[in-house]
């Protein structure tokens, strides 16, 4: 997307990005192509091109690849081709998520609530599963959910803990488990079974009862859960006992980590 222009920011920032934008676009719609013929289509200067492209291939949004000879091998490098990568694919959208909402719905439709209940629970399943062995190493609830940051990290969801409250008698500490991205939010919006299916199994791998205070696709700034870490709760969750889903409780900064 273009960037948004500021008053503090050169127009030269913002032309830029629309220039890249087009850029990226002439890949996307015509390539693989090299900078000499990306700069006949815009009418632009070949050095300014080989500067958007340079741009492109910093960020990972293109890749080069050489051009096929024709004629008789001539001395000096073959050309260079530029494409889009898949991350540069992105700036222009997909259409994922839709694809995904339309297909729970079938399931729901025709298999019921408990096909979407079951995919949920599958789906975090293949998520932390590999992790569990990392995970579930301590005894430490807060050294759990410190690890399953890390393993939800490696999976795209930019995940975090922090300490909460004080040390004090009869206080509640524990440990806030915050994830600044959620990959399939605009999914969990209407299918809140994915975040409720991934809470439980959350306790489930920290051993104690967990809260999920906050989602991503509830428009709250992160998806946060809060880990007990004082004794008194109890290290599995008692039988029959239900773990609050997002749904259930908020917290008065929206999400926000501690």
């Amino acid at each position: 997307m273009p960037r948004a222009t500021h008053p503090h920011v050169p127009s030269q920032v913002s032309a830029d990005g629309k220039t890249r934008q087009e850029v990226a676009r002439l890949l996307l719609e015509q390539g693989p192509m090299t900078a000499v013929v990306v700069a006949e289509q815009l009418g632009i200067s070949p050095a300014a091109v080989r500067r958007h492209l340079d741009a492109l291939l910093a960020d990972g949004e293109a890749e080069t690849r050489d051009a096929p000879r024709r004629g008789p091998r001539g001395r000096g490098r073959p050309a260079k081709l530029f494409l889009l990568t898949e991350p540069g694919r992105a700036r222009f959208g997909h259409a994922y998520d839709d694809l995904a909402v339309s297909a729970i719905r079938f399931l729901a439709e025709h298999a019921g609530e408990d096909a979407v209940r079951a995919f949920a629970e599958q789906r975090v399943e293949k998520l932390v599963g590999p992790h569990r062995p990392a995970i579930t190493g301590s005894s430490d609830p807060a050294a759990r959910a410190e690890a399953l940051a890390t393993a939800l990290s490696r999976e795209g969801y930019a995940a975090s803990t922090r300490q909460v409250g004080a040390p004090a008698p009869g206080q509640n500490v524990g440990a806030q488990l915050c994830q600044h991205h959620c990959p399939v939010a605009h999914v969990a919006a209407e299918f809140p079974q994915l975040c409720e299916a991934e809470t439980e199994a959350f306790a489930r791998l920290l051993g104690t009862h967990v809260q999920r205070l906050a989602t991503i696709a509830r428009g709250d700034s992160a998806c946060t859960t809060h880990v007990p870490v004082t004794t008194g709760n109890p290290a599995h969750p008692e039988p029959g006992s239900t773990v609050p889903t997002g749904r259930e409780a908020r917290i008065p900064n929206g999400g926000k980590p501690a």
